[in-house]
């Protein structure tokens, strides 16, 4: 009894071994076999998928399949969404340029080459010393950000026609005249414009047209009175004994200057030597450039 019981343990002992013995771990290729294997004709299972597989089996076989073939797929990354540029912001706005901002004025040193104007003492002539006198003027002028253009920078002596001719091809821009003369109290400033028959050599009637050219400075002639008490003011504050109010003189160079238009005179040649006509320069520099600022709403305005 014991040797049979044992001959018929021996089957069952191999079978438990085997199903105790470890598997080996199946892979996808394994995996589809088994699957291929159970659809096979020739199987006869009698399980689920035993005979025809029905469809529904069909899709569990597909999704185990598509399963087992993706485990060693690599994952998909998300792609980031293209980025959108940010909105332009609009330009701050800017303010408008007046229509008629002045950026320009137009220096005249009288006289200059074999014309010397005023003489007085030895070394003293008034085209030198408009000359030095400008270019002080043009400094304090530039600083209130205008633009300064001279009729002349040495020597040489332009004719009236050509300094008026400078002067109309400028657009915003006034110009001045500056003189010194001869006679009156020393150290004092006198401001002229044109005055009204001053305007035209002859009075003629109406005609249409071009203006005449020795009637240029007639439309201008209120801006150019009112530029010339700008400046006059601040010449009598700086200058005592200067009129407070300008003046009006029939001086040829504004004659035929087609936008406003004055001329500065500085007393005198009639000192023993150059040193008050230096001293006051600068003063007269400031004096015109602050009055050319008191000038400038004036002029954008349109004179009203």
């Amino acid at each position: 009894m014991i040797q049979a019981c044992a001959a018929s343990s021996l089957p069952q002992l191999a079978r438990r071994k085997a199903n105790l013995a470890p598997r080996k771990k199946q892979g996808p290729g394994d995996i589809a076999s088994r699957i291929r294997g159970s659809l096979s004709p020739g199987r006869n299972d009698s399980g689920i998928l035993g005979g025809v597989p029905s469809r529904a089996s069909i899709l569990f076989v597909g999704i185990m399949l598509s399963g087992a073939l993706s485990l060693g797929a690599s994952p998909q990354v998300p792609q980031a969404p293209p980025s959108t540029p940010a909105p332009q912001q609009p330009n701050a706005e800017q303010p408008p340029t007046p229509r008629n901002a002045l950026g320009v004025v137009v220096l005249d040193p009288a006289h200059g080459g074999a014309d010397t104007g005023a003489r007085g003492s030895p070394g003293i002539t008034e085209s030198d010393v408009v000359l030095s006198l400008a270019r002080l003027v043009r400094i304090s002028l530039e600083a209130q950000g205008l633009r300064v253009v001279l009729t002349r920078q040495a020597g040489e002596d332009p004719s009236f026609d050509d300094r008026a001719k400078l002067a109309n091809a400028q657009r915003g821009a006034i110009f001045i005249s500056l003189h010194v003369a001869s006679t009156g109290s020393p150290g004092t400033v006198r401001v002229y414009s044109l005055p009204q028959q001053a305007a035209a050599v002859a009075p003629t009637p109406p005609r249409p047209g071009p203006a005449r050219w020795d009637e240029a400075q007639q439309p201008y002639l209120g801006l150019s009175r009112n530029l010339a008490a700008t400046i006059q003011t601040q010449m009598a504050h700086r200058f005592p004994g200067s009129p407070d109010t300008p003046q009006v003189a029939a001086v040829r160079q504004l004659r035929t200057v087609a936008v406003p238009a004055v001329a500065i005179e500085v007393s005198s040649v009639s000192l023993p030597d150059r040193t008050l006509l230096d001293k006051m320069a600068p003063l007269i520099a400031d004096g015109a450039a602050r009055g050319v600022a008191d000038f400038r709403p004036i002029f954008e305005a349109g004179g009203k």
